[in-house]
């Protein structure tokens, strides 16, 4: 997901979180994967949170700790296409990340949709504004997925499914961020929490929902290997506000060893 802009975050809000940044247990190779391989999507995917990020993705913030790369050094596909990108919408997809699908590949694997539903927004209305205010801009998040999102994946999976028709395509979803009522002293209140978590619930019910309609598609939740893991737990897997800024509501390099590879592994 897009990550909240620095505009007011100095104003006594960042509660540095620490980055994990400890061994990475990769999941032993079975085999290695004939065809393609292609990594589509969000800053989920592209590893914001975890740090190592190459200097030719830029902005894109792509990490040699992300669970896509991670995966595809385990497996050695024929090739490697990483082209998710942090801030990502469906839109972007679309017109910037397809281009170099075909029918040699034969794995996608895709985090999409908080961008669209403007997670990032309502995450910094929820630190910097107080519950009030947060929950209304999580309402606003909630209205949007549940009207709008669904024909918004639609494109994207459609256009996968014809730019590849040969892959299996992996669509992985959104942890809840908090633990609740965790171990917080401060920051945001339980019941701003708790809209956060069901707002991501909201959002992985519609992707899960779409997925369905598509042969060759598996979903892919992520929610039980973050279990105990959010923030305000004692190993959390996931930032919370902290330095720098962009890293801040993303999975740390366990979240994307620990959380989402091996549940990308389970799927792929």
């Amino acid at each position: 997901m897009r990550t909240p802009t620095p505009r007011r975050f100095l104003a006594g809000t960042l509660a540095v979180g620490a980055v994990l940044t400890g061994a990475l247990a990769l999941a032993p190779s079975a085999h290695a994967v004939s065809g393609g391989y292609s990594a589509l999507g969000d800053s989920y995917s592209s590893g914001v949170g975890s740090g190592s990020y190459t200097s030719a993705s830029g902005s894109c913030y792509q990490s040699t700790l992300s669970y896509p790369y991670l995966w595809q050094q385990a497996n050695s596909p024929d090739s490697f296409d990483f082209e998710a990108c942090s801030g990502a919408t469906t839109t972007d997809v679309l017109n910037n990340q397809l281009a170099n699908l075909n029918s040699a590949t034969t794995e996608v694997s895709i985090t999409i949709g908080g961008n669209d539903a403007g997670f990032s927004s309502a995450m910094e209305t929820c630190v910097l504004d107080g519950t009030s205010s947060c929950l209304s801009a999580v309402k606003t998040a909630e209205n949007f997925i549940n009207t709008q999102l669904a024909p918004k994946l639609d494109a994207v999976y459609s256009a996968i499914s014809a730019d590849a028709p040969n892959a299996h395509v992996v669509v992985l979803d959104y942890p809840h961020l908090y633990a609740v009522p965790g171990d917080c002293l401060f920051g945001i209140s339980n019941t701003s929490r708790t809209a956060i978590n069901g707002a991501a619930d909201d959002l992985d019910g519609v992707i899960a929902n779409e997925v369905a309609k598509y042969g060759g598609f598996s979903f892919a939740d992520v929610r039980s290997a973050f279990s105990g893991h959010e923030i305000c737990t004692d190993d959390a897997w996931l930032h919370s506000t902290t330095l720098p800024i962009y890293e801040s509501y993303h999975p740390t390099a366990t979240g994307q060893a620990d959380g989402f590879l091996p549940v990308f592994s389970a799927n792929a």
